[in-house]
């Protein structure tokens, strides 16, 4: 029991420690820290993994700050616990977290006229969930082409979770605001230009999972001490 603790803490600690340290680099439109969000998840397990990612982010922003920084600290946490649940077949909270914040976004006189093309990820990651949670256990196995196909559906859904978050504080929460924008500088200088870049990192962070996900994954069940999801 003392060593599963011990393992659990000092995963975190290492965990976080590397998610701080991808914040600091200047990266492309969200962070490097993203890249690593769906093995955190899954390694660490949601709760775990929830907590590397939300000390790795406030210790990122507090060396480096930033005027933007709520988001990443939200939406990087809930991108790994995203991760977490779908890799344990857990289906249901990341079910509630995809239509609270999509359904406030609708709400919202914004989220209607904003462009609906802009949202599509967000909307296809909606219908998966319930799928890529069934498959999820398949990062499980031993099989390379099952895991590898696990880790691509729970890369897509997570990263998308991340993007779904910063959606859902930009706009019903009601940042807009506080940044002091108008509907055309929220839609043309910021929504439109990040939707395009979130669906370009959504594909580089899928082939990057498989890449550096499925080898780093495979290692780690031949270390006879360490058996993943910690949490």
């Amino acid at each position: 029991m003392f060593v599963r603790k011990s393992l659990k803490f000092g995963s975190i600690a290492v965990f976080a420690a590397f998610h701080s340290a991808l914040y600091l680099p200047p990266g492309p439109w969200r962070s490097w820290a993203i890249y690593l969000e769906p093995i955190e998840g899954i390694i660490l397990g949601p709760f775990a993994g929830f907590f590397a990612a939300l000390i790795g982010s406030c210790i990122a922003r507090m060396i480096k700050p930033d005027i933007f920084w709520m988001f990443g600290v939200i939406a990087e946490p809930l991108g790994v616990l995203v991760s977490g649940f779908l890799a344990k077949g857990r289906w249901k909270p990341v079910m509630v977290i995809y239509v609270v914040m999509i359904t406030a976004y609708f709400m919202h006189p914004y989220g209607r006229m904003l462009p609906l093309w802009t949202i599509l990820d967000i909307l296809f990651a909606l219908v998966l969930v319930y799928p890529v949670a069934k498959l999820g256990k398949w990062v499980f196995e031993e099989n390379v082409k099952r895991l590898s196909r696990a880790l691509v559906l729970i890369s897509f859904v997570s990263t998308v979770a991340d993007s779904l978050t910063r959606v859902f504080l930009l706009v019903p929460v009601g940042l807009y605001t506080f940044f002091g924008w108008s509907f055309n500088v929220l839609c043309y200088a910021w929504f439109i230009p990040g939707a395009i870049g979130s669906y370009i990192e959504d594909l580089i962070v899928v082939t990057i999972s498989v890449a550096i996900g499925v080898p780093l994954l495979i290692a780690l069940r031949k270390i006879p001490t360490f058996n993943y999801p910690l949490t």
